[in-house]
Formats: C-alpha cells, structure tokens, sequence
C-alpha cells in the first residue's frame, strides 16, 4: 500500500478477519479507501466501502445497503462483473458506485480464461450503470491499451514494483 497515491482504493479480499482492522487503519492513515470483499457487516464495523464479487455470495449485504441509503454518497459499493447478463442486471438493481469489469487482458490469476479485450470491454461498460474500472493482466506495458472508457485500472500485482529476489 505504500506505492498507492492518496485517494486510491484498496479492496481487502480473502484476509484473516483479524488483519482486518490493521488494513483499516494503514489505509485511512495513508488516504486510502478500503473496500471489503464480501462481507457488508465488515465493512460496516470498519467505516470501509463494499466489494461484491460476481460469482460468490456476500454476507451482511442488507444492512449495508440500508445504511448506505441513509447515508448517501458516503459509503462506497463496487461490484465486479465478468460481462454476463446477469451480472449487468445485478449492477442496475443495486446501483454502485463503481464496477471492476474483466478480465480485459488475458490474467495471470486466471490461466486460460478468455479476456474481453479492448473492444468488448468497451462495449459492455458503456451498457453498464456506473463507471467502470478495467481489471484482468493490466500491467505497466498495457495501461497505454486499456479503453479510454475505463474510470481506472486495478491490479492484482500487475502494477506492483518488482520484488528483488534472492540468487538460488
């Protein structure tokens, strides 16, 4: 988290619940926003925004939409979508604020899935309700081929520095 720019956001997906807090408190005091995967009560307890994924189920997902309707503009949902029918119908009845769609390019987290590629990608986000943020092999030799559409990109470690590994 130390390479991100202030105002980037971070979505803790998959860590221990007790990291949880810790994250939370890295990310506020480095300007992040902290985004938790799939767990709404988290999230909540956390002053953190939402991540659905697509293909699994969220847990706390009721309170959390109650108490973003209250608070308006203030906590975050982002959803991921793989371009599916069903995926875009979810995003137009929940409404987020933002929408990871991929994967653009082929992925490294994903061996042999088919990517979208530049001009599908684009397509598929314009029928979608909320910006999207280009996700799936972005890497620093590919931010010049991502759609001009795109809100953003995210990464899972395609955009991290290089770590220096140790001779064997």
């Amino acid at each position: 988290m130390e390479h991100l720019p202030r105002g980037a956001g971070v979505v803790a997906r998959g860590l221990a619940p007790g990291l949880l807090r810790p994250v939370a408190r890295l990310a506020r005091q480095r300007g992040l926003k902290l985004l938790v995967a799939g767990d709404g009560r988290a999230a909540l307890a956390l002053r953190a925004g939402l991540h659905l994924p697509d293909r699994r189920q969220s847990k706390g997902l009721l309170p959390f939409l109650v108490a973003r309707r209250s608070a308006p503009g203030r906590i975050i949902l982002t959803m991921a979508t793989h371009g599916g029918q069903r995926s875009a119908a979810r995003a137009r009845r929940l409404r987020p604020d933002g929408i990871f769609l991929s994967p653009l390019f082929p992925t490294q987290s994903h061996p042999g899935a088919p990517a979208l590629g530049a001009f599908r990608w684009a397509a598929l986000a314009r029928r979608l309700p909320a910006p999207c943020m280009a996700l799936g092999g972005i890497t620093a030799a590919r931010l010049g081929a991502v759609p001009r559409r795109a809100a953003g990109v995210a990464a899972i470690g395609g955009l991290a520095p290089p770590v220096a590994r140790l001779p064997q």
